[in-house]
């Protein structure tokens, strides 16, 4: 059993997979930190010295050497990761695999990002919530159609970690 978590960043993706990797007790994996183990570089590293296209390559790369491995586990994607190449057709077409959409609203996902701004560099630049609130807007836009394709979606708006692990678990069943 592979279970793969999509959504937005700030939707809960690595929170809600580690505790989910816990309660099922498998390893929890999450893309970008692999990358960054493949590359000894950060992720705004990457993107500053090698550029957007060989960040999109290498994540193409990690995620498919991932849905080979044998074992079960619950990986964690970035927020662009099922929008780019054929990422999305890729996990759909991998047995025992089961893609789960995190979906969170437009007003959750700003209300958390605003604190994470700091640490996110796609977006620490974004000068006011408004300008936050256009960007995630327009993302959203372009990539729901990816992130609609997930097995099953899990609304985590105003819940909990554990709730939205309950719910998670209970759809598996």
């Amino acid at each position: 059993m592979k279970i793969i978590l999509i959504g937005y960043m700030g939707s809960g993706k690595s929170s809600v997979g580690k505790a989910l990797a816990t309660h099922l007790s498998v390893k929890f994996l999450d893309l970008d930190a692999k990358i960054c183990a493949e590359e000894n570089k950060t992720i705004p590293e990457i993107f500053s010295t090698n550029g957007e296209i060989y960040f999109r390559r290498k994540e193409a790369e990690v995620l498919k050497k991932l849905l080979e491995r044998e074992e079960s586990y619950v990986l964690s994607l970035g927020g662009g990761t099922p929008c780019y190449g054929k990422n999305m057709q890729l996990i759909k077409n991998t047995a025992s695999v089961t893609s789960i959409y995190l979906k969170t609203g437009l007003l959750q996902l700003k209300e958390r990002l605003i604190v994470e701004k700091d640490s996110r560099p796609l977006i620490q630049d974004l000068k006011t919530p408004e300008v936050l609130e256009d960007y995630i807007r327009k993302h959203l836009f372009e990539r729901t159609f990816y992130y609609n394709q997930s097995d099953l979606t899990v609304l985590t708006d105003s819940k909990s970690v554990e709730e939205v692990v309950h719910t998670v678990v209970e759809s598996l069943d």
